[in-house]
């Protein structure tokens, strides 16, 4: 015993199950405590009966034998400092995690990893309390500190469930709302205070420890979950609005975004939201892509709940949410993921794999089955538990190629030689089939920036299996069109058409997202050239280029404001902004949403004819796209410079009338007036083409179903 309790008060005993608590010894029954610096320990059996045990090898370990083989309901009274504390028992109780969890962890097939790990309230044999349960297979012991044990490493140790590495304890005296860590002895020697990599709920930065959790948000959003299987298909209009919760309006939290956010997208018509990342991240500036809590919610706004409201609120208002999410790279805080266990366990042991040059962080070791499980679970998890419906994967390149962002001398080829991360790949498909298996309603988009074949083709196909991709060729070469002057534009026209080479290539996101508007780019105002009219001229423009180009459209917010300045997280949108795009804006969407031609056609090539493909010299662009229900036909002018007689090749005869206009009055144009309606005689009609704007008009009216 003597041994045993060095042990224990070392953190580095892998059963203290095997000596503590309850264990028959012929006709009687030896009950063991440990608790250290305790001065005396009383067992206390139900009904009231106390019994005195006596304190045996060495500081901490106390034990009473009982005439009887049948284990009773009892606690102890800890006397510390002349005060009695009750406290339960964590030893006495059988594994709260079963066979088939360890086997399903140790295949890596555990889709609800969470109900298996983390911190999970439960009642067992008639007690409440919290069962802990950690992955840390090379850690030389596990103990579980926080509010309930006076954050003493040495009380609660876990027990090891074997060849697992899994660790785990059930705590009576923890309860919901509870702070804890976990006291990891590594591999290396050292001891580190680590929180839980499955914790639900975590503090708000720069605290760090994680908090016991339980869901118990009463979602009201069955209506839309029932109907978002239609909402979703390719053929469906899918228009983004991408939001950084904590600078769309600086001091609202969760619960307050869910009272303003839902009713502003709604009334501008956007379809969904998609949140920069909402999980527990320590330094803001990183706008949460560098994440240390997987699974709990970012607690600056709030608690897990109350981002449930505010997902729940979007869906009531016929909004879809789509999360970011970050398996590329996490960061290297001691007291996250890094070396967990003492050892290089999420991560590569070679920096050449397992670093990433970038940003300083560290990359997951995708080929490890146990991590493969943390991560696809991690993405079920936010689909399940907060009823997400969708997920935007970052910096799916930096994944895919072994040599991202590296010189030569400074990677590892894979298996064949080549520079493909094989164990990424493999972990995509495995993530987008599980997503699609359990949520064939919900979605993926890939943030991808290279010409990887087939990442939105599905697993079965040998694609990628994501359901979306960002077109960043688009959103790069377009918006260095715009950019230029007028003048210079004319020797960039590829810029502005070059995209459509490859427009059906995937299932595309036309993004302006976040990245475009920071590090000195400049706002999308900002961007443009020419004085403060001109400017707001172009945002127009090309905010209707993109809403009429084959592909689902994201913008970040503040592009709808004509925002003057780029994005900065820790202050506000310029509200209220520009009128006029804002109006705009909303007007997009419901054109849009109104003609099938602009979204059900976006995986249909022969749908997109060019009316006007080579006018560099005037700056100009035509095209037209046919749908279900008619055809829009679209003319861009990029020249400040009005058009006065515009020849416009039209798909057929007929009558055509004007559905939009960017250069209207009502948007702050100069109110040079298109004709409202077109007559389409040999193939052609005339009309006066706006200075930089952009002219819609279609050969009827829409159909009225499409506008839902």
């Amino acid at each position: 015993m003597l041994g045993a309790s060095a042990r224990l008060a070392r953190g580095a005993h892998h059963d203290p199950h095997g000596i503590l608590g309850p264990h028959r010894d012929g006709a009687s029954l030896v009950i063991r405590a440990w608790q250290p610096d305790a001065e005396a320990v009383t067992l206390v059996v139900d009904g009231g009966r106390e019994v005195a045990m006596r304190p045996i090898g060495g500081d901490g370990l106390f034990a009473v034998r009982l005439r009887r083989t049948t284990v009773p309901r009892y606690r102890f009274d800890v006397a510390r400092d002349g005060v009695r504390h009750p406290a339960g028992d964590p030893y006495r109780f059988a594994p709260t995690i079963g066979e088939l969890d360890l086997h399903l962890i140790g295949e890596g097939t555990h889709r609800r990893l969470w109900d298996a790990l983390g911190a999970r309230p439960l009642t067992v044999d008639g007690t409440d309390g919290v069962a802990f349960t950690v992955w840390a297979p090379s850690a030389r012991g596990v103990a579980v500190v926080g509010d309930f044990n006076g954050w003493d490493a040495r009380r609660h140790p876990l027990r090891s469930m074997g060849g697992s590495g899994v660790w785990e304890a059930f705590v009576p005296d923890a309860r919901v709302g509870d702070r804890y860590k976990l006291a990891v002895h590594g591999a290396d020697g050292l001891v580190t205070l680590r929180a839980d990599p499955i914790a639900r709920e975590a503090e708000v930065p720069p605290a760090t420890a994680s908090i016991v959790a339980e869901q118990r948000h009463a979602w009201q959003d069955h209506a839309w979950m029932a109907d978002r299987h239609a909402r979703h298909r390719l053929d469906r209009p899918m228009a983004i609005y991408e939001v950084h919760l904590a600078s769309w309006r600086r001091g609202l939290d969760y619960r307050r975004l869910a009272e303003e956010l839902p009713a502003y997208v709604a009334g501008l018509g956007f379809t969904h939201v998609e949140l920069m990342p909402v999980m527990a991240h320590p330094f803001g500036g990183s706008w949460g892509y560098q994440v240390t809590g997987y699974y709990a919610a970012d607690a600056r706004l709030g608690s897990p709940d109350d981002l449930r409201l505010l997902i729940d609120a979007l869906h009531q208002a016929g909004i879809g949410v789509i999360l970011d999410w970050v398996p590329g790279h996490f960061p290297n805080d001691e007291f996250a993921l890094a070396r967990f266990d003492g050892t290089a366990l999420y991560e590569h042991a070679d920096p050449r794999l397992g670093a990433h040059p970038d940003w300083g962080t560290l990359i997951f070791n995708y080929g490890r089955t146990e991590v493969r499980n943390f991560l696809v679970a991690n993405a079920l998890y936010w689909l399940d538990e907060f009823h997400a419906d969708g997920l935007r994967v970052d910096a799916v390149a930096s994944m895919l190629y072994l040599d991202y962002s590296r010189p030569a001398g400074e990677w590892l080829p894979n298996e064949f030689g080549g520079n493909e991360n094989l164990a990424a790949i493999g972990f995509l498909r495995e993530m987008n089939s599980a997503v699609y298996a359990a949520h064939p309603d919900a979605f993926t988009v890939a943030e991808e920036s290279t010409a990887w074949p087939g990442v939105s083709r599905p697993v079965h196909h040998d694609g990628l299996g994501f359901g979306f991709k960002w077109n960043m060729g688009f959103m790069h070469d377009t918006l260095e069109y715009v950019g230029r002057e007028p003048v210079h534009r004319r020797h960039h026209h590829d810029d502005l058409t070059r995209p459509m080479l490859w427009a059906y290539d995937e299932n595309y996101v036309l993004p302006v997202s976040h990245d475009e508007v920071v590090h000195g780019k400049g706002s999308l105002y900002g961007r443009m050239p020419g004085d403060d009219w001109q400017r707001r001229a172009n945002v127009r423009a090309y905010l209707a280029w993109l809403w009429t180009q084959p592909g689902k459209k994201l913008i970040f917010m503040g592009c709808e404001l004509g925002q003057h300045a780029e994005w900065d997280h820790d202050t506000e949108l310029a509200w209220p902004g520009d009128p006029g795009i804002s109006r705009l804006v909303r007007d997009l969407n419901a054109v849009y949403r109104a003609w099938p031609a602009l979204h059900a056609t976006d995986a249909v090539p022969g749908s997109y004819t060019w009316s006007d493909v080579h006018n560099a010299a005037e700056n100009v662009a035509a095209f037209a796209r046919t749908g279900e229900g008619g055809t829009v036909a679209v003319v861009a002018n990029f020249s400040p410079v009005v058009r006065e007689a515009y020849r416009l090749r039209l798909p057929h005869a007929g009558p055509w009338r004007r559905v939009l206009d960017t250069d209207e009055d009502v948007y702050g144009g100069s109110g040079v007036r298109p004709p409202d309606g077109l007559e389409a005689v040999d193939g052609s009609a005339t009309l006066v083409l706006p200075p930089l704007a952009v002219v819609i008009y279609a050969d009827g009216d829409p159909p009225a179903a499409s506008s839902s």
